[in-house]
């Protein structure tokens, strides 16, 4: 069975390619209105019974949403939570944020476009050490991030190691 996905991150990009923004303020305005709409396309689906599958980092701020969802359509959920170490995670997060490939709308700095002479990425500045990364993380939930319902839990510290073949079984086996 094929099930649509719709990614956060692709609809922020769609937003940014036609809309951008020029300051942190709107660059988070833009991330909640690719929320809203990862949510619509989901109601769409929902509400004549075809599955569907969210893709996110999934945050506190994020439950309402979701909750809504499974309140109204009675939906059975399925989390699939990737979980790495923390120095793995951090490391990874920095090379990507530094990457030229990565879209500009979602490289963490603090103006867009950069003023002249600004440095293009300035996270580095906000990841002080692993522990801050940690708590922030932490805080934000989205270390142990849930819903309820099923979960399942796939280690990424050696993607070498995940099988996605696997993760689908488990995946058909919950939603049964």
């Amino acid at each position: 069975m094929e099930i649509p996905m719709v990614s956060k991150d692709i609809v922020k990009e769609h937003l940014f390619d036609t809309i951008g923004f020029k300051n942190r303020g709107e660059k988070v305005a833009l991330g909640i209105a690719a929320m809203g709409l990862m949510y619509h396309f989901a109601e769409l689906h929902l509400a004549v019974n075809k599955p569907v599958i969210l893709e996110n980092n999934f945050e506190n701020d994020s439950k309402a949403g979701l909750l809504k969802l499974i309140e109204n359509f009675d939906c059975k959920t399925v989390t699939v939570r990737f979980h790495t170490e923390i120095n793995v995670l951090s490391e990874r997060f920095l090379r990507r944020d530094r990457s030229p490939e990565r879209h500009r709308g979602h490289v963490v700095n603090t103006q867009y476009p950069e003023a002249a002479g600004e440095e293009a990425n300035t996270v580095e500045a906000q990841i002080k050490d692993f522990k801050d990364y940690y708590e922030r993380m932490k805080h934000r939930g989205m270390e142990y991030f849930s819903i309820g319902g099923e979960e399942i839990i796939v280690d990424t510290t050696d993607f070498s190691k995940v099988s996605y073949g696997a993760i689908y079984k488990e995946i058909r086996k919950k939603i049964r």
